[in-house]
C-alpha cells in the first residue's frame, strides 16, 4: 500500500504547531517536509512562510540550543558546536550563541563535573585516574586545555569555598 503524501496546507500547520512548542532549525523542518513527501518547490514556499512569520529562526535556535545544552545537559562548547553543525547552523550563529555562556560559570560547571567523576575513581591521583578524568571532561565537550588545567591545578581536590 502506497503512503499518501501530506497536503502542503497540512504540512504548514503541523510545522507551525511544532515550532510553537519548541525551537526548530530550518534543516530539521526541511527534513520533515522531505519525509512527508512535499516536493522541493512547495517545500521552499513553506519554509519562506515559516521564516516570514518568525516561526523559525536559526539564530534564535542556536541561542536556545546552546543555552539548554549547557544549563541542562551540562555540555561543553565543543559538543554544543558539533551538535549545531550537525543541524546545519552557520558558524556565525554558532559563535554568536556561544558568547552567551559566562566563562566563570563554564569553568565552574566543568569543575563540578570533574569533582563528581573523581569520587567514582579509585586512585584519582594516578596517571590512569587522571587519564580517566581527562577523557570524561573531553567527552562532555569541554576543551582539552581547560580540562588539563583543572586536573593539574589541583582545584578538583580543594575544598569548596
Amino acid at each position: 500500500m502506497e503512503k499518501r503524501k501530506m497536503k502542503p496546507e497540512q504540512a504548514l500547520m503541523r510545522l507551525e504547531s511544532l515550532c510553537a512548542c519548541s525551537e526548530q532549525s530550518t534543516w530539521e523542518l526541511r527534513q520533515k517536509l522531505i519525509k512527508w513527501g512535499i516536493d522541493d518547490a512547495v517545500s521552499g514556499k513553506i519554509m519562506e512562510q515559516l521564516v516570514k512569520t518568525k516561526f523559525v529562526d536559526d539564530c534564535r535556535f542556536a541561542h536556545a540550543y546552546c543555552r539548554d545544552k549547557f544549563r541542562f545537559s551540562r555540555w561543553g562548547k565543543v559538543k554544543i558546536t558539533n551538535g549545531l553543525v550537525q543541524k546545519r547552523i552557520s558558524k556565525e550563529y554558532i559563535n554568536d550563541a556561544l558568547t552567551e555562556i559566562d566563562e566563570q560559570e563554564y569553568e565552574q560547571t566543568l569543575l563540578e563535573l570533574l569533582r563528581l567523576k573523581a569520587k567514582t575513581i579509585e586512585d584519582v591521583c594516578s596517571y590512569e585516574g587522571k587519564t580517566r578524568l581527562f577523557r570524561f571532561g573531553v567527552s562532555r565537550g569541554f576543551e582539552p586545555s581547560m580540562v588539563v588545567k583543572l586536573i593539574n591545578g589541583g582545584r578538583i581536590w580543594a575544598s569548596e569555598h
